[in-house]
């Protein structure tokens, strides 16, 4: 299991990417607001104390702040194969 807190300025987002093989990821709300897109489903926005999660193989389009005036965070906590040592791994599309 591994934690990691990931932060966002406003306006900032993370580059469309993929995780470990074998991770199951749980992501919870810390400060702002999230907007998230995992493999087929909607974007959605998520506040503080909401979560989400993404099975092992999701695609992660759209991952960033919703704000573009106030900072946002998430923790993220990855259940995953100890092998997997890259967790994030960038798209190259």
């Amino acid at each position: 299991m591994v934690a990691v807190v990931v932060s966002y300025p406003p306006g900032g987002r993370s580059a469309a990417h993929h995780h470990a093989p074998s991770a199951f990821i749980y992501a919870y709300v810390l400060s702002g607001s999230v907007r998230s897109k995992v493999g087929d489903e909607p974007a959605k926005v998520y506040k503080v104390g909401e979560s989400f999660y993404e099975v092992p193989g999701s695609y992660h389009a759209i991952s960033e702040n919703a704000s573009t005036n106030s900072p946002a965070s998430l923790l993220a906590i990855f259940i995953v194969d100890s092998k997997d040592t890259e967790l994030t791994i960038p798209d190259k599309r």
